[in-house]
């Protein structure tokens, strides 16, 4: 299922970065989130907080503290352009509802397995799914009400 996963998001990336059609639709003028003010505390959290300062723990826990924010950017996009298209709403979507999964399979895990804490993935998995929650409200209000989903500015 990783490599699913990986497979498909290397080909989103690969076509807005490169589809001639698709990568004209990017606006530069409005994508103005500074990526910076999620790398640097997400790496700050994971050289104090890693269990062990090997290169390869260092920069998992650092992709744990950044993958609970990734989506902040695309949100940001989102809710300053008010142009949210079905394709891309039902992206974004699928992404948060992945993650509220994921929190599922920990509450089963828990239960069934013996000594599973995983104390770091569970509140960045959180901390990213109450992220998506103001999308998922509008997105079935505008789904509900059979409307153009637009986020709030």
């Amino acid at each position: 299922m990783k490599l699913v996963y990986l497979g498909t998001s290397s080909a989103i990336v690969y076509y807005m970065r490169y589809h001639r059609i698709i990568k004209l639709t990017y606006d530069k003028e409005q994508d103005t989130f500074k990526s910076l003010f999620l790398l640097a505390p997400s790496a700050v959290l994971a050289l104090l907080t890693t269990q062990r300062y090997t290169i390869v723990e260092i920069l998992w826990t650092f992709s744990i503290y950044l993958e609970a924010v990734a989506i902040l950017p695309q949100l940001v996009l989102l809710q300053r352009t008010q142009n949210i298209d079905n394709l891309t709403g039902n992206y974004v979507f699928l992404l948060g509802s992945y993650r509220a999964l994921y929190i599922l399979n920990w509450i089963y895990r828990y239960f069934t397995e013996q000594h599973y804490r995983q104390w770091l993935v569970w509140f960045c998995g959180v901390v990213q799914t109450v992220i998506y929650c103001d999308f998922f409200y509008y997105y079935i209000l505008s789904w509900r009400n059979n409307e153009k989903l637009a986020l709030p500015a």
